[in-house]
Formats: structure tokens, C-alpha cells, sequence
């Protein structure tokens, strides 16, 4: 894509098309503790022109279309046609006044399979079809971008601190109906009472605590990481090889346990980390139904607590899958109790807003896994001419991140489609091992 270029055609912002309320909303802690986190989550869809497609009536992504579709869709979830500001007390929070979401349309010269050949994360990527954010308190910025042969991006930029996956898919989901089935679409309202995640009025932190949450980033500059360069690169595992991962795991284990044990050994061994020392794995964790009582299914924010399993490194290197994925599930079942939820909550309102944004990569004795199962990366984005061909982050260059998602069968078109497939950054020196290991597992598995 090196040398390539987009050109803007057109940029405004679309309103919520029906009166919304216009009030201040709180961020909870669990919103807080990502405000300067990566700042904003940059993602791409790419589709193909279909001739079977339905929603007839308009041109492929016909913009006037899209527009319409955000405009009712912002009813709703109007919070995302505000802007970002610091209240009185120096905490941050979202003017909720319509002010509306940006939306670009742009042109490349580019086509869907040069895109296509190597998707991966990478500054190019999201240069090209990721929106500035205007003005920067924007809580979401939109770009359409048509390329040569009748392809298609939807690049979005959306704040992490107004919202989680769980959140935002929702919302793409909503604006996709409306687009595809206009007034007969059925929209499930979201619930934006965040005070459901408010801290207690008096901090209370279970005694255990230090020894599960970690909402802060341990990241250091890329100079100071001591691998050089970052690379990305994604990986498919095919629904033969989750089940061959599930049986050596053994116990019930899930897919993201299962699959983060494989990347945690990989990593470890890849990276030729001392026996001796220690190294840790750190998710976040939805708690929307793990409350009680439960937090509404659609609540839209972040319902997100990052926990962390650790261990020596000669346990995760010479150790079965079985065991490594055994700490990680003995960790999330740990929020199973409400009491150590709700001082989930306490903790992150005393670790409160990163004092700098989160750049740079974490210690190569540490990894971040990120889960985006369950979550429909694919189904929630039709806006009625066919789901995307593929989908990505644009752009994660920070090593040691690593995110988890279902594979999906592009357009539904069959074939060998993988079941998850693994985004990794991590330092390029090592790429070439993870992935010869990632391998093996698969073809010599050691239980």
C-alpha cells in the first residue's frame, strides 16, 4: 500500500435526526481508567460489491443512505454525537449535545485485494481509512472510503473511555438495521445509567485485590523495550485445531483460556525469557452479567475489569496447557462473587485516569490479551449490501497486545473459514519462532 493515497471528497457532521437529552454524563471508573488509553479505537470493515445484495433502491454504500441510517441511529445512542470535556472536579466526562458524529467520505486508488493480500494493523492502514477525530473531544469520527473496483472501507475511530466492544457493536448493529431494513428495523435501546457502576461511598478494597486487578499499563517507551522493532501480524486457528487446543486443555476450558495459554507458552519461549523471573498475563474481563443483580444486557459504557494471572516463567515454559490455562480460568472465576466485583470498582476509582497516555510496549515478561469473542464482528455490519469480507483493528503497534476474536465466513461464502483468529504485536525478532511454535502445538500436542 506504500505510496498509495486518499483523497477527501466531502466531510460534515451528522445529528442525531429527533431531539435527544441534552445533559452531562458521568463516566464510571471503569470508563475513567481508559481516558487516555490509546485514546481512540481505530477499525476497519472491508466489503465487495455483491450483486445479490439486498436493500435495492440505492447505490452500493450510497452515502445520503449511511447518513440517514446514523442520523436515526444517534437517537438512541445520542451520547456519541457529544463531545469529551473535564468537569469542574477534573474528572472527565461526555457533554451530551448533539453536536454530532464526523463523517468523511473519501476516494483511493486503491482496490479491495491490494488491501486484502496482507491485512494486518500497520500507520498505513489507518492513514488511509481511519478519520481524524474533529474536533479532537469528538467521541466518534466515520469515514467511507470507495475504492477501485467497486470496494468499500468503513473505517471508525471511537473513544475507549465512552464505550467497550460489547458497546460499540451494539450501536454498528443499530445503525446497520436502520440502514438495511429502514423504519422496520428492531432496535434494542441501550441503558446509559452508568451509576450502575458507580464506586461505593466508601472505598472498600478486598484484601486480594493487588493480586487480581491491574487497571494501570506498565508500558515503556519503544526505545526502551529492548527488542527493537514492533510487528503485527494475524493468525487463524481452524475449528479443528480450537477443538484439538480445547481437549489438551482439558477441564471445561474455554476458548479464550484455552487459546491464551497456547500464546502465554508461545510467548514465553519465543522471547527466551529467564526461567527465573517472573511474567503475567493481563485480560479484561465483561461483567455485565457476572453483577448482581446483573447489569442490563444493552448497558452501553465499559463493563470491563482487567485482571492478570501470573507465574514464574519455568512454570509457563516447561508447564501443560492444561495447568497454564487452569491459573487463567481459576482468575476470571474470581469474579463470580459480587463483593470482589465491587471492589473491582473501588480499585479503579482509586487508581483513577492514567496521569499520561498509554504508549509504548509493555515488558516482554508481560502480554495483554484482549477477547472480541461472541462479539459479531461480522453479522452486526450489514448495512444491506452483504457483510464485510474481512474486518481489523487499523492500526496496534504497542508489543505485547494481542486480541482474540471469531474468525467469520466472509459473506457467508463457505469454505475453510477460520474459527478464531489471533491479531498479535510483539517484537518482530520474534514473530518468526511464535508463529513456528503456535504450529507445532497443533501438529506434535503435548498434553
Amino acid at each position: 500500500m506504500a505510496g498509495h493515497g486518499t483523497q477527501e471528497m466531502e466531510c460534515c457532521f451528522v445529528v442525531p435526526s429527533e431531539k435527544t437529552p441534552k445533559h452531562v454524563l458521568w463516566l464510571s471508573p471503569l470508563d475513567i481508567v481508559l481516558a487516555n488509553r490509546g485514546a481512540l479505537t481505530p477499525l476497519v470493515h472491508f466489503y465487495r460489491r455483491r450483486h445479490d445484495a439486498a436493500g435495492g433502491g440505492g447505490g452500493f454504500f450510497d452515502v445520503g443512505r449511511l447518513k440517514e441510517a446514523l442520523a436515526k441511529a444517534l437517537v438512541a445512542f445520542y451520547p456519541l454525537a457529544g463531545r469529551f470535556r473535564v468537569g469542574g472536579d477534573g474528572r472527565p466526562e461526555i457533554d451530551c449535545n448533539a453536536d454530532g458524529v464526523f463523517f468523511a467520505v473519501a476516494r483511493s486508488e486503491l482496490a479491495v485485494d491490494d488491501v486484502l493480500t496482507d491485512l494486518k494493523p500497520s500507520p498505513e492502514l489507518k492513514r488511509l481509512f481511519i478519520p481524524r477525530t474533529e474536533p479532537p473531544s469528538a467521541v466518534l469520527a466515520v469515514q467511507v472510503t470507495f475504492l477501485r473496483w467497486g470496494g468499500i472501507v468503513l473505517g471508525t475511530a471511537t473513544h475507549h473511555a465512552a464505550v467497550d466492544g460489547h458497546s460499540m457493536f451494539h450501536f454498528l448493529q443499530t445503525w446497520a438495521a436502520f440502514c438495511r431494513d429502514g423504519d422496520a428495523a428492531v432496535v434494542e435501546l441501550p441503558c446509559h445509567d452508568r451509576a450502575l457502576l458507580r464506586a461505593r461511598p466508601r472505598l472498600a478494597i478486598h484484601p486480594d485485590a493487588s493480586s487480581v486487578f491491574c487497571p494501570k499499563l506498565n508500558l515503556r517507551p519503544p526505545s526502551a523495550s529492548g527488542s527493537g522493532l514492533i510487528s503485527a501480524k494475524i493468525f487463524s486457528i481452524s475449528n479443528d485445531q480450537i477443538a484439538t487446543l480445547k481437549r489438551i486443555c482439558g477441564g471445561g476450558a474455554s476458548t479464550f483460556s484455552a487459546v491464551t495459554a497456547l500464546v502465554w507458552q508461545c510467548a514465553c519461549v519465543a522471547r527466551r525469557l529467564p526461567l527465573c523471573s517472573q511474567t503475567l498475563v493481563r485480560f479484561p474481563v465483561n461483567i455485565r452479567r457476572r453483577m448482581r443483580p446483573p447489569l442490563p444486557y444493552r448497558y452501553f459504557g465499559n463493563a470491563l475489569v482487567e485482571v492478570f494471572a501470573a507465574a514464574a516463567v519455568e512454570d509457563i515454559v516447561s508447564g501443560t496447557l492444561a495447568a497454564i490455562a487452569a491459573r487463567i480460568k481459576g482468575v476470571i472465576g474470581r469474579l463470580n462473587d459480587d463483593e470482589m466485583l465491587r471492589s473491582a470498582i473501588d480499585y479503579n476509582e482509586m487508581a483513577g485516569m492514567p496521569d499520561r497516555p498509554d504508549n509504548g510496549s509493555l515488558p516482554e515478561t508481560e502480554l495483554r490479551v484482549v477477547s472480541w469473542l461472541g462479539i459479531p464482528l461480522y453479522d452486526a455490519v450489514d448495512f444491506g449490501w452483504g457483510k464485510p469480507w474481512a474486518m481489523s483493528r487499523a492500526e496496534s503497534l504497542r508489543g505485547g497486545f494481542f486480541y482474540v476474536m471469531d474468525g467469520g465466513a466472509a459473506d457467508g461464502d463457505g469454505g475453510d473459514a477460520a474459527a478464531v483468529r489471533v491479531l498479535m504485536c510483539m517484537e518482530a525478532a520474534n514473530v518468526e519462532e511464535f508463529e513456528r511454535l503456535l504450529r507445532a502445538k497443533f501438529v506434535y500436542p503435548r498434553i
